[in-house]
């Protein structure tokens, strides 16, 4: 997606429509929230931070992630996290909230669906082929298909009111939206059922028929891939007959409840072109496949107490303490559209200036030494300056992604969520980030 470098900065984030996310977890008509974006950019943390917060607001609420760190389980005070929703105590809810987590267990989810949709002689004889060992464990798009298949499942015991979904780290957005349908094409596809064609015909007939029809594409395998190896396959296609129509009707099904109302998907990034980038791709390839799109949740975001002291004021009154000079206060007296008539930068780029000298005075009064501590309070003061300009060219940056996105994406809503100094560890640590979540927009320095 090269469509966010192309577009000029122009409109700014104030344009942008505010997501209020408050109102939509309190929507007992929002049964689902999706957290889809590109990897590590806080979508584990996301959805962590939402299922507490709608759990404390009296929501029964199940938070299903894909994300191997294990960081959701120590996150909210659990030991591990499985395949079995497992309750989170401390969750000071009302009105009988509650939360729920799990971690998607892929291969055992794999192996629910041949227990519940077999005999148990073919269920046991599908789960130790060791062609299936390996479709389940690792066959691309498993992943997706069964992280759906968990949501189907979790959505029919109608258990709780409220799933949040952590998606799995895709690469694009076409991972996770076509993972489901390729994984089901090819259970219930034409190779399969070419595949199964010998079992059904039956002893030498059908190997005859598999040779006639296949011989040079199972000549090419056979030497690829070994005899043993379609043997293995052939033996699970035969076991798993009766049961390749089902994985296509429930993808098919899972799709069109995510198509469906009471359904969200939250785009999660960071404020970089990359990431951005990735989440402009989503919210175009979801308005394509007509799913619910609620907006973008932007994390990581950098602010500053001191933005009204640019980066290039800051920089020249640094040079000016290490030159020894005072602080150039002229461009103070102009003032900042919608500010107070007391000039802002007074209180910021004047201030080094005002330390500075006051500390002169008083050291050179008290001590003739003092000009050894004086030059200390200048360095110290000049190096705050520097590190306050590097603030603020890493806020312009983030500004400049920001409008980027929201000149292409103006239908979009956009929530704010503040960069936190440290990690996030425990329930209070995603209390805190539900806060920044819901307040919607930074507030302007």
């Amino acid at each position: 997606m090269n469509g966010l470098d192309s577009v000029p900065a122009v409109n700014g984030l104030d344009s942008a429509p505010v997501l209020h996310l408050d109102p939509l977890i309190d929507d007992l008509g929002t049964r689902i929230i999706v957290c889809c974006g590109a990897g590590g950019v806080g979508k584990t943390t996301t959805a962590a931070a939402l299922g507490v917060r709608a759990a404390e607001r009296g929501r029964k609420v199940v938070v299903l992630t894909i994300d191997p760190a294990r960081r959701l389980a120590q996150s909210m005070g659990i030991d591990s996290l499985d395949n079995i929703p497992r309750k989170v105590e401390g969750i000071k809810g009302s009105d009988g909230g509650e939360l729920h987590a799990m971690m998607l267990d892929m291969k055992r989810t794999f192996d629910e669906i041949v227990e519940a949709h077999a005999d148990a002689e073919r269920a046991r004889a599908i789960l130790e082929n060791p062609f299936y060992q390996s479709l389940s464990a690792g066959f691309a798009g498993t992943q997706e298909y069964m992280a759906m298949e968990k949501l189907g499942q979790l959505r029919a015991r109608d258990e709780w009111d409220l799933i949040v979904v952590d998606t799995p780290p895709s690469r694009s957005a076409l991972d996770f939206l076509d993972a489901p349908k390729r994984l089901g094409s090819f259970l219930d596809g034409k190779f399969i059922k070419l595949l199964m064609a010998p079992a059904k015909m039956g002893g030498r007939a059908g190997m005859k028929f598999l040779n006639v029809g296949m011989s040079m594409m199972t000549g090419t395998l056979g030497k690829l891939l070994g005899g043993q190896f379609l043997k293995d396959v052939q033996t699970f296609v035969a076991a798993m007959d009766t049961m390749f129509g089902g994985f296509r009707t429930r993808a098919d099904a899972t799709y069109k409840l995510l198509q469906a109302p009471g359904t969200a998907f939250l785009v999660v990034a960071t404020p970089e072109r990359d990431a951005l980038r990735e989440a402009a791709y989503f919210v175009e390839r979801l308005a394509a496949e007509e799913m619910p799109l609620a907006g973008l949740v932007l994390n990581r975001v950098h602010g500053s107490g001191a933005a009204r002291l640019s980066a290039e004021r800051a920089r020249a009154a640094a040079e000016n303490l290490d030159e020894g000079r005072i602080v150039d206060q002229g461009g103070g007296k102009t003032g900042v559209r919608g500010s107070r008539a007391t000039p802002p930068e007074l209180s910021d780029t004047a201030s080094a200036a005002t330390v500075t000298a006051a500390a002169r005075t008083s050291h050179d009064e008290a001590d003739p030494t003092a000009d050894d501590a004086t030059h200390d309070i200048q360095q110290l003061t000049a190096g705050l300056l520097r590190l306050h300009a590097e603030r603020m060219q890493v806020l312009a940056r983030e500004q400049r992604m920001r409008d980027r996105f929201t000149a292409l994406h103006p239908e979009v809503a956009v929530a704010e969520v503040a960069a936190l100094p440290g990690d996030v560890h425990d329930l209070a640590g995603l209390r805190a980030i539900g806060d920044r979540l819901t307040a919607g927009r930074m507030p302007s320095a």
